[in-house]
């Protein structure tokens, strides 16, 4: 009797074992092409053509650094002088690559739109009462804008023009009535603008703006348009110069904080 052999399975190639070594070549080949990628964008921001917004950030972290002591008197004129006459992001890096604000790592504030109603305490009452009765009102100029402004035409015409205003608050309320007339309202570019207003065979027309600066104004038109027409909107080419004003006047201050704390040690 013959005995067959059982049939011997022949097991194919083992699998292949990854390497830990080459992983960790690879994880390092993505790393250094990334840091490499950084470094290129770097390069290409440094050649960009620089903004006045971007000499006023240099400016300022330069006034910082004459605040704390890391700067005399004389190398801050020196490099200010340099700043001013910079031409790209590269050459205004340069003045300040030795202070400690060239190496924390700018981030954006977070923007946010400006909310649909007030939100600071307007009181009731108008600070500024523009009345047209069959006949046209015109409020315009370098005049100082309340909180509360009040604006009424009846068979007459309102324009209220907050282009070259002064804006001592950050919210302003303009309450609109037009009976058989117009009421006009034209704001600053760089502000934000809100309507709330109601046409009743009418036209109560707002052009909704969002301004890029987190401490502009906000102007709030509302009120009603019966027979009549309420039309608010920016007005191209004008922009509110109070922004920068207050900005500089609080980096003074803080300056100047800063100064009398290191002249009284």
């Amino acid at each position: 009797m013959d005995l067959q052999k059982p049939e011997q399975k022949h097991a194919g190639p083992a699998p292949a074992v990854a390497d830990p070594r080459a992983s960790d070549a690879a994880l390092r080949a993505s790393d250094a092409a990334l840091r490499a990628s950084d470094a290129d964008l770097r390069a290409s921001d440094a050649d960009l053509r620089a903004s006045d917004a971007d000499r006023d950030r240099i400016a300022d972290i330069l006034r910082e650094a004459l605040a704390e002591g890391r700067l005399s008197a004389d190398e801050h004129a020196e490099r200010v002088e340099g700043v001013l006459s910079a031409k790209t992001v590269g050459e205004l890096e340069v003045f300040i690559r030795d202070l400690p604000a060239a190496h924390q790592r700018r981030s954006a504030p977070a923007w946010s739109p400006a909310p649909n109603r007030p939100t600071d305490a307007i009181p009731p009452d108008p600070d500024d009462n523009v009345v047209a009765v069959f006949s046209a009102a015109v409020r315009k100029g370098r005049w100082r804008a309340g909180r509360r402004i009040h604006a009424y035409a009846v068979f007459g015409s309102v324009e209220i023009d907050l282009s070259e205003a002064i804006f001592e608050y950050r919210q302003v309320v303009i309450k609109a009535f037009s009976v058989f007339g117009s009421v006009e309202v034209r704001v600053p570019e760089n502000i934000s603008l809100r309507g709330t207003g109601v046409g009743v065979l009418g036209d109560f027309q707002v052009d909704t703006l969002d301004s890029a600066e987190p401490d502009a104004p906000v102007v709030y038109v509302d009120g009603w348009a019966v027979l009549g027409s309420v039309d608010a909107k920016p007005k191209r080419g004008k922009l509110v110069a109070d922004i920068l004003d207050r900005v500089q006047r609080a980096v003074d201050r803080k300056v100047d904080r800063s100064l009398r704390k290191h002249l009284d040690r």
